[in-house]
């Protein structure tokens, strides 16, 4: 899902979660970037108060994606490209040293922020210029 509008048809369903997803981005050369999407959907369906989780996939190339998606509210994300890149490099390996990256810059980014758990994380800790009148 990429438009708020479809995500609260998703609500009104009792669908029990979503995936905002661009699916990479690169069929349109001005298609919105899935944070952005993200903050737009969080907007629209927060004054439901839905129990429905949000994931998002796209765009996730390092722990502080990971944090920043959280931050805006998705319950977790899904990651693609790194993980193809880690398995195309070393195989099982390769995915596991790239798990393992996202995951300490995840932590550090968490501990930069002065969060130890991810129940602490909220858009308040991000600058979000881009992305004010959206939140």
């Amino acid at each position: 899902i990429i438009h708020p509008d479809d995500a609260v048809l998703a609500v009104k369903a009792n669908v029990a979660g979503i995936i905002v997803s661009n699916h990479g981005g690169r069929q349109l050369d001005t298609c919105m970037s899935t944070i952005e999407a993200l903050a737009d959907i969080m907007q629209a369906v927060r004054p439901l108060n839905t129990n429905m989780e949000i994931y998002m996939d796209g765009g996730i190339r390092r722990g502080t994606d990971i944090l920043k998606a959280i931050s805006l509210g998705a319950k977790a994300v899904c990651i693609g490209r790194p993980v193809l890149r880690g398995l195309s490099a070393d195989g099982e390996k390769g995915v596991k040293h790239v798990l393992d990256i996202l995951k300490k810059e995840f932590k550090l980014a968490m501990m930069l922020c002065g969060c130890q758990t991810v129940n602490e994380l909220d858009k308040s800790l991000l600058h979000t210029t881009t992305l004010t009148s959206k939140l």
